[in-house]
């Protein structure tokens, strides 16, 4: 009986240590194939990735987002996209999702994976104006997912694509992929965590895929 008691207590506190890590960070994996100049007085304007000049505010708040990660990285931004040296273009969006049936969300979830490998320090310092380093590898983060013995669920597929290119003569800098599964669809949430995610340890090396978890945010005291 003994014994079961204690076996009780540690799965108790083995399921809180499990509710706690839903704050953990947000996993993603983002592709990137690149030959970024250094910053040297280049300039960028963010566009859609299909069609003129954007009027709608969805886009425009996102597109914040990113004009800031290029600001940090020390590119200029450019006033209009005749004006700039390079256009970036920003497209993101998520699935209808899926349901997942589990049986033990601790031991048989197929998002089981945790963090990966050391800790990863980003060049891009912070998450628009306030630091949020380190960074970690990490992909399928079951507490991003939830736990605390739930049975069924479902996950979202999220993404972000970014492609940047020389105005001049059209050629290709950059193009970067992010992809995240969440228990969440709302795009106010999945979209600056790609952001952030895509612009950890920008530009990178050409051709790699990494990992990376972010962290979450800091509450307000």
């Amino acid at each position: 009986m003994r014994n079961l008691k204690l076996l009780a207590a540690a799965m108790l506190g083995f399921a809180t240590i499990g509710l706690a890590g839903c704050a953990t960070g947000f996993p993603a994996k983002v592709s990137r194939y690149q030959a970024m100049p250094a910053p040297g007085g280049q300039s960028f304007y963010v566009l859609p990735f299909n069609g003129p000049d954007p009027a709608g505010l969805e886009f425009t708040h996102y597109a914040t987002m990113v004009n800031e990660a290029m600001l940090a990285q020390g590119y200029a931004q450019a006033p209009t996209p005749a004006a700039a040296t390079m256009l970036v273009r920003l497209h993101y969006g998520v699935d209808d999702g899926r349901t997942e049936i589990v049986s033990d969300p601790f031991i048989r979830s197929p998002f089981y994976g945790g963090f990966y490998g050391r800790p990863y320090y980003s060049r891009f310092g912070g998450r628009f104006g306030y630091a949020r380093s380190p960074y970690f590898y990490g992909w399928n983060d079951p507490f991003w997912y939830g736990g605390g013995g739930i049975d069924s669920y479902v996950v979202y597929t999220s993404h972000l694509d970014i492609d940047i290119r020389r105005r001049a003569d059209n050629a290709s800098l950059f193009e970067g992929h992010a992809k995240a599964h969440s228990r969440t669809d709302e795009l106010g949430v999945i979209v600056p965590n790609l952001v952030e995610a895509m612009f950890t340890g920008f530009p990178g090396r050409s051709g790699e895929t990494i990992k990376i978890t972010v962290p979450p945010a800091k509450r307000s005291t």
